[in-house]
């Protein structure tokens, strides 16, 4: 198995980790800050079904944790499986969220680059929502 390039984004988040855990680890709450899904998620056995700008989704998700690991594994239309490791951290009283973004194969440096953007934006909406306490 070949080893993917790989960037860990971050944001810090002036809540309780817990707060941000217990918010994100919502399937439901994806959403509201995760732009690549343009519809809620429904339900379907173990995995969750969504609409994104580039079709059908299926997701799955890292159980309920003390842990803070908020990983989850999403598999395209064409049955291409993504895993995305994200974390939320204690960090005194806030909380640093941790996303690693591996290149896919055959992801050219824009797309690359593009896709890390895209990821800092949804990071910066989580925190916008988690810190203007609209989520309780």
């Amino acid at each position: 198995m070949a080893t993917h390039e790989a960037r860990t984004l971050q944001i810090s988040i002036g809540r309780n980790w817990r707060d941000v855990y217990d918010y994100a680890s919502v399937p439901e709450h994806l959403p509201e800050w995760a732009s690549g899904l343009t519809s809620g998620l429904q339900k379907s056995g173990d995995e969750w079904l969504a609409d994104s700008p580039s079709g059908k989704l299926r997701l799955r998700f890292a159980p309920d944790n003390k842990f803070g690991v908020l990983d989850h594994w999403v598999t395209t239309e064409t049955g291409e499986e993504v895993y995305i490791p994200l974390r939320a951290v204690a960090n005194g009283d806030s909380c640093e969220v941790t996303f690693t973004l591996f290149r896919l194969p055959g992801m050219d440096d824009e797309k690359f680059t593009a896709d890390a953007a895209w990821v800092k934006r949804d990071l910066q909406k989580l925190k916008d929502l988690l810190e203007a306490q609209l989520i309780e």
